[in-house]
């Protein structure tokens, strides 16, 4: 029988995120194969499967398809319990699926009753659930489109952990192809996957978000001891600069720092000879908002389980 270092564990649970327990008796049962004991994890899988359909899925990937005419465009998050069952074929494939089902579905409708051949995009993800062993969860999904001369693009950051929508109209088509067009659509949705801008601009932003968020600069300089006459004004400069921070078109542009993105659409209308406005924008970032476990780290994990 071969020997199992700690450091095949290491790496088995890494690649799985199988227990310290599960990646030790899989590798003892592979004589020390780290691929084969892979393998006998995601065996061991099927037959937890149904324990696993409740559990937390925060990993997958983000996914963006462009209409070939650049009019319309949808943009996927599909989740699964881990990065290593997030680069299964078969998971990559179903995100495929879905959004591809996005680019027709109805607004509002739930991505999984939307068919799949035979059957619906739900049962194709049961299905994947049991055949994994782990959950598979189609979190959110958007399109935009626009008519006439304009165009939506796409850009996915960091293999599918940020991906953008950003539906741009122009005032003629002769502009919609000007090199300058493309350059400013290009780089701005670089521009939202990189800043995440919450608003497209200050007219957007509603009131009582506002509101609240005063109230938050007003706590903060109470904290501070900052007198009563002179909070107003404070406040008022916080917010302006919130404002930059949060609104895209405020924004200052990360490649031309001097320029903020509205300067950079005005000069992109001048050098098109035509008018130019951003019209909105998606942004997923991959397991936003999801409330993760806090898991043991590895080297408490074999402390505990050294003391037991």
């Amino acid at each position: 029988m071969a020997q199992i270092s700690m450091q095949q564990v290491k790496e088995l649970r890494e690649r799985t995120q199988a227990g310290l327990n599960d990646c030790r008796s899989a590798l003892v049962e592979a004589d020390g194969n780290i691929d084969a004991a892979v393998e006998i994890i995601l065996k061991k899988g099927l037959a937890k499967s149904a324990k696993r359909a409740g559990a937390v899925a925060a990993e997958g990937e983000v996914r963006a398809l462009v209409a070939p005419d650049k009019k319309s465009a949808a943009i996927v998050e599909v989740n699964i319990q881990t990065d290593f069952a997030a680069r299964d074929p078969e998971f990559r494939d179903f995100v495929g699926l879905a959004v591809s089902a996005a680019m027709s579905a109805a607004s509002g409708t739930e991505l999984g009753s939307e068919p799949s051949g035979a059957t619906t995009l739900d049962e194709v993800r049961q299905a994947l659930v049991g055949k994994l062993g782990e959950n598979i969860v189609l979190r959110r999904w958007e399109r935009l489109s626009i008519d006439g001369p304009g165009e939506v693009t796409s850009y996915v950051h960091m293999g599918g952990k940020i991906g953008v929508l950003l539906a741009v109209r122009c005032g003629n088509a002769a502009g919609e192809q000007s090199p300058a067009f493309k350059k400013l659509i290009e780089e701005t949705a670089m521009q939202i996957a990189a800043m995440a801008p919450q608003y497209l601009s200050p007219s957007q932003v509603p009131e009582s978000v506002r509101a609240k968020q005063a109230e938050i600069f007003d706590a903060q300089l109470v904290e501070e001891g900052k007198p009563d006459k002179v909070r107003p004004g404070i406040i008022q400069g916080k917010l302006r600069k919130w404002l930059e921070e949060t609104c895209l078109l405020e924004q200052k542009s990360v490649l031309e720092t001097e320029k903020t993105v509205a300067q950079l659409v005005a000069e992109t209308a001048e050098a098109a000879k035509t008018s130019v406005e951003l019209v909105r924008f998606v942004r997923f970032e991959r397991g936003e908002g999801i409330e993760k476990p806090v898991k043991e780290d590895f080297a408490s994990e074999v402390a505990r389980m050294s003391q037991g």
